[in-house]
């Protein structure tokens, strides 16, 4: 096992983040991480690194730190190797069956000169090779760096890499790697103002404020913070997404643009009014629809410029309920790291079961790969706009919003966005016309005329199905505001099950804490016959293979083996032989119970010698009400993401989202789409 040391080379480099960013990096390569902060400054049931580590990066077995007091004890009474026994006991309590161990460095204080000296300690102890977290803030950071690596090798370690954090736009790479001495770069990760922006409720709870109307207080974030000091001319144009105004109750004026930007589908961060005062009752009633839709209102003591300035000396770090922020911020530096640098020597988990950090790295990289162009038929709906953009930015697929020009630009200019230049719109009015033939032509047989057809294009759903079925993209994500059925007919009529396929099914990927399993059919069928069933297990082995997850494939039903009788057990056990006997090359086995699939113990009693038994990865549910019901429950009772329904079946790749899809689950369902789309092309 390699075990990581990760240094601050001086304070506020954000060490937290750069030390979880490591880990998911980690993961997404397919390795078993291990985490451990030995020390920590605050009561070690509040420490945020580990909190983060259990419910973010879903190490659950992180163990507590030893806090501060009990390090300084030890250590002043001379009992540091007692210390450094424990630490070590404590780390290797969680790294059972782990690949890496990363340890998180303790903070730098001026105060306590033993940190530096304790922290060589840890790491020899461990074993571990150290890698620095630095400033790229400026020259200070790059000397401080080049310090901290002399430091290292004088006390007997190795630096194996040194990751730069919040670096300033100029910061130069190559330079900066030839004053090194050797130690490559892991990675540099750009200074994102966003990623630092608290939430209302943040700001909120640091005023002491009087909330006056909570609105969307937990979920606003303020990116700008609008002083109202000059004329109501002056403030207009900052009025963008994510503004904080602060304004004393007296200004009417400034209230009332505030009220009216949010009426028209800003959303700001919310208004804060100083010198205690309160918005005039007729203000309130004339801009009831503003302060009622989600606007947070704050009251503070304080006067307008005293309140800003508090407001900018707001701390960095990221509050321990703030689950979302520290979820993008380890997110974006897992991104910016050099994976090919950071598994260099390391070898890949022997295990054929992939996590779920290592199954969403490899499915942005496979859309990277495919290149695919993908129409989004709710062009204008604000969700897919946001997820549009985020596909574009990263070149995960090449997107097509059908809609308006002018909405769409006025939603994204509501939202604070800014359309990239190469996300296509396509105007559904100006283009129908010429789909009028190729429609007639498929529907033919249903004796379409061209008038039934222009009509029917009217619905951006058909549009872009027509666009599938003449190949001008190469799949559809829809159903954000569509039901399943208004994805999924024009997808019948128009382009038809695959070569083989008698039927669409669906599947989603269920991303559990230690790896990722694949549930059909919980979406479409309501009650397949054995043959179906022997369809549908077939067609859940194929995705589950295209996505990286070995098939072995457990038909789910209330008994195992020859255990139950009746006629829904022995649908189960037709439609499992009928599978063996179609392809003989499939790891299938069933009837069997869920506990039987997924636990080894119970599959030893149940199952001796079966294949799938204990290791199931691939799950097929006799029924709709057993498979929906079943996809729920996990999801929710264990807290679980679930990315899907993905349709099996079809001649090309048409992908329904829930009307309750958050962007990021549009994200990574217009990624399925497109690495679908490559399988098939492929086949």
């Amino acid at each position: 096992m390699r075990s990581y040391f990760v240094a601050a080379t001086q304070p506020n480099v954000g060490l937290t983040s750069v030390s979880l960013g490591l880990l998911r990096a980690l993961q997404r390569r397919g390795l078993k991480v291990a985490f451990v902060k030995p020390v920590t400054k605050r009561t070690p049931d509040t420490e945020p690194s580990v909190l983060f580590a259990r419910d973010i990066c879903k190490v659950a077995n992180t163990p507590n730190p030893f806090p501060m007091s009990l390090v300084s004890q030890y250590v002043t009474t001379g009992k540091t190797d007692d210390l450094l026994e424990e630490m070590v006991s404590l780390a290797m309590s969680c790294t059972d069956g782990a690949d890496v161990l990363v340890v998180e460095g303790i903070h730098a204080d001026p105060m306590l000169a033993f940190i530096p000296r304790l922290s060589a300690d840890i790491a020899r102890s461990l074993q571990a090779d150290v890698v620095l977290a630095a400033s790229g803030a400026g020259a200070e950071g790059i000397a401080q760096t080049r310090y901290m690596i002399a430091q290292v090798r004088q006390a007997g370690r190795k630096v194996v890499g040194v990751i730069f954090n919040r670096a300033a736009a100029d910061f130069d790479q190559a330079a900066v790697a030839g004053q090194l001495d050797g130690v490559p770069i892991w990675g540099v990760i750009q200074n994102n103002p966003a990623l630092s922006a608290p939430r209302t409720l943040d700001v909120a709870r640091f005023l002491g404020a009087e909330v006056m109307i909570e609105g969307q207080i937990a979920t606003r974030r303020v990116l700008d913070t609008v002083l109202a000091a000059r004329s109501v001319t002056e403030v207009i144009p900052r009025l963008t997404p994510g503004a904080l105004v602060i304004s004393a109750g007296d200004r009417d004026d400034v209230i009332l643009a505030t009220a009216l930007a949010e009426s028209n589908g800003i959303e700001l961060a919310g208004l804060v009014l100083t010198h205690h005062s309160f918005i005039s009752p007729r203000i309130e009633r004339f801009g009831s629809r503003a302060f009622h839709s989600g606007l947070p209102v704050l009251r503070t003591d304080g006067d307008s410029f005293e309140t800003a300035a508090r407001i900018s000396r707001l701390p960095l770090a990221v509050p321990l309920d703030d689950l979302d922020r520290m979820d993008t911020v380890i997110d974006s530096l897992a991104e910016q790291l050099d994976g090919d640098a950071i598994c260099a020597g390391l070898e890949l988990a022997a295990s054929t079961r992939m996590s779920p950090p290592a199954f969403r790295y490899q499915l942005i990289q496979k859309a990277r790969a495919a290149n695919k162009r993908i129409v989004l038929p709710e062009g204008d709906e604000p969700r897919t706009i946001r997820a549009a953009v985020i596909c574009t930015q990263k070149g995960i697929a090449r997107c097509v919003l059908l809609g308006k020009r002018t909405v769409i630009q006025s939603v994204a200019d509501s939202l604070g966005i800014e359309l990239p230049p190469g996300l296509e719109i396509l105007e559904p009015h100006l283009v129908a016309e010429r789909y009028v033939a190729p429609m007639v032509e498929l529907r033919k047989s249903k004796a379409l005329t061209p008038g039934q057809a222009l009509l029917a294009l009217e619905d951006s759903v058909v549009l872009g199905t027509m666009m599938l079925a003449l190949d001008e993209v190469d799949g559809l994500v829809s159903g954000a505001v569509h039901t399943t059925a208004s994805t999924i007919r024009p997808a019948l009529q128009l382009i038809k099950t695959a070569p083989g396929s008698s039927i669409v099914s669906s599947c989603f990927f269920m991303l559990m804490p230690e790896q990722v399993l694949v549930y059909a059919d919980c979406a479409v069928n309501p009650d397949p016959t054995a043959r179906e069933l022997a369809e549908i297990a077939k067609q859940s082995a194929d995705s589950a293979r295209a996505f990286g997850i070995e098939p072995k494939v457990a038909m789910i039903s209330y008994s195992t083996g020859v255990s139950g009788a009746g006629d829904d057990v022995e649908k189960v056990r037709v439609a499992t032989g009928l599978a063996r006997t179609q392809w003989p090359e499939l790891v299938i086995d069933g009837p069997m119970q869920y506990d039987a699939a997924t636990v080894r113990e119970v599959a030893a009693q149940k199952a001796p010698g079966s294949a799938v038994a204990g290791q199931a990865t691939v799950f097929v549910f006799p029924d709709l009400n057993t498979g929906n019901t079943t996809y729920k429950a996990v999801q929710r009772s264990a807290n679980v993401v679930s990315v899907g329904p993905m349709l099996q079946g079809l001649r090309k790749p048409v992908n329904d989202l829930s009307r309750g899809a958050l962007v990021d689950d549009i994200v990574f369902t217009i990624a399925l789409t497109a690495i679908q789309a490559q399988a098939m092309a492929q086949a």
